[in-house]
């Protein structure tokens, strides 16, 4: 394979190339141009409407779901798209927040992602407040059929959750990681019993850069689209430059380069997930 890996966990799997509506209007004599593990595809959609990818005169394996589009670099996919129902579920808005560049391995973005302790510091005001600082105990497990990270109850006080709330309340989260740069967040929703779901899918450019598209599956009946949008796109914003000046931009997974805490016990699971997948895409190698 021509792509800047030899890393299974990337060449084996589905990795979002972008939103699918970015094909409107193309062809194959006009494609349109998506940078992936170091290399640029040519990505359409063909007169059946189907999406069709090729890098040089190599056809890629691609398919439309969720809203975005999905390569096997190798053809060989490992294993199938992760499931998502919230996205068709009637009711919920589904709103694309837009994709944002971050010059860090994304595992550091999905890393960051689970991590709740930073709230009260980078999200003050939004998603935590000093002197709610506290991280409760909750569960995290690797789910046995699927492969998936799961941590559960997992409670955390915010000022303001989502665009919908506009006061303080403890908000409950379940995460999910299906793929070492795919993630999901379920969270309190504005409707009593409901979860809102938000997606975070790192497009990989190369090892120490991503295009981070995130996705949202909400009851909200009163914030716009734009509203949303900005709200996502401001705790983002907050994230970025943090991520982007960690002293080591690829994941070490060696245990004695960065100590955990209490509070990292999503991170604890997400870097021993990876060492057991053999993730050397976006790894900082042990000297």
């Amino acid at each position: 394979m021509p792509f800047a890996t030899d890393d299974p966990n990337m060449l084996d799997d589905w990795l979002v190339a972008g939103p699918t509506a970015a094909l409107a209007g193309t062809s194959e004599a006009r494609p349109r141009a998506a940078r992936l593990l170091g290399e640029t595809l040519q990505l359409w959609t063909d007169a059946a409407g189907m999406p069709q990818c090729r890098l040089g005169a190599q056809a890629l394996a691609i398919q439309a779901r969720h809203g975005y589009l999905w390569v096997c670099p190798s053809g060989r996919p490992a294993r199938p798209l992760f499931d998502f129902p919230e996205y068709g579920e009637p009711g919920r808005r589904i709103v694309d927040c837009g994709g944002v560049g971050v010059a860090v391995s994304g595992l550091r973005v999905i890393e960051n992602f689970l991590d709740m302790a930073h709230f009260p510091f980078v999200h003050a005001g939004f998603l935590g407040q000093v002197p709610h600082t506290e991280v409760a105990k909750y569960q995290v497990q690797v789910d046995p059929a699927t492969r998936e990270i799961w941590a559960t109850d997992c409670r955390f006080w915010q000022p303001r959750a989502s665009a919908a709330h506009d006061s303080g309340s403890e908000v409950l989260y379940k995460y999910r990681v299906m793929q070492p740069l795919s993630a999901m967040l379920y969270k309190s929703s504005s409707r009593a019993g409901e979860l809102d779901a938000i997606g975070l899918f790192l497009q990989p450019l190369d090892d120490e850069h991503v295009i981070a598209h995130t996705l949202l599956a909400c009851y909200d009946d009163t914030s716009t689209d734009a509203e949303l949008i900005a709200f996502q796109q401001t705790i983002f914003g907050q994230d970025k430059p943090i991520l982007e000046n960690h002293a080591f931009k690829r994941m070490p997974l060696e245990g004695r380069a960065e100590t955990p805490t209490r509070g990292d016990t999503s991170s604890v699971t997400y870097r021993r997930w990876l060492r057991e997948r053999g993730m050397r895409f976006g790894v900082r190698q042990a000297a």
